[in-house]
């Protein structure tokens, strides 16, 4: 599926083209901190087909709770995650943050990753009240 997007404040934009079975939550302890959220939203770039339109990226590498050194990559104004890769396996997983996506209403999560740290409200979502504004 192609797709296009970019960060909050505009100054990057991408399109890439992502496998839409392979839209992931992601539990981990990283992207809980990393979204500021309970989890990640992530979706499978295809075989690295991500081009930068405008703007640039800046990264910080992390290590995984894989143990694997992943790439972040950011918005160098606004802070927007935009994907995480692996830069010395380009087999490895690449994850464009799916709500930096423009197409993102369309992208359903097929699984859920890194189990063990999920939050325990979180498999209660649905019963929290809810509104349609703030």
């Amino acid at each position: 599926m192609q797709v296009d997007g970019g960060c909050l404040c505009g100054f990057v934009r991408y399109e890439a083209e992502i496998d839409a079975d392979r839209v992931a939550i992601c539990h981990c302890n990283d992207c809980q901190v990393n979204s500021g959220a309970a989890f990640g939203l992530v979706a499978g770039v295809v075989d690295g087909a991500f081009t930068l339109l405008s703007g640039e990226l800046k990264s910080f590498n992390k290590t995984a709770e894989s143990g694997r050194i992943r790439k972040l990559s950011f918005c160098p104004n606004c802070g927007t995650r935009i994907h995480a890769s692996t830069e010395d396996d380009p087999n490895a997983f690449f994850g464009l943050r799916v709500g930096t996506i423009r197409q993102r209403a369309s992208l359903t999560p097929k699984v859920q990753v890194w189990c063990q740290s999920t939050l325990p409200w979180v498999p209660d979502i649905a019963t929290i009240p809810k509104r349609d504004a703030q």
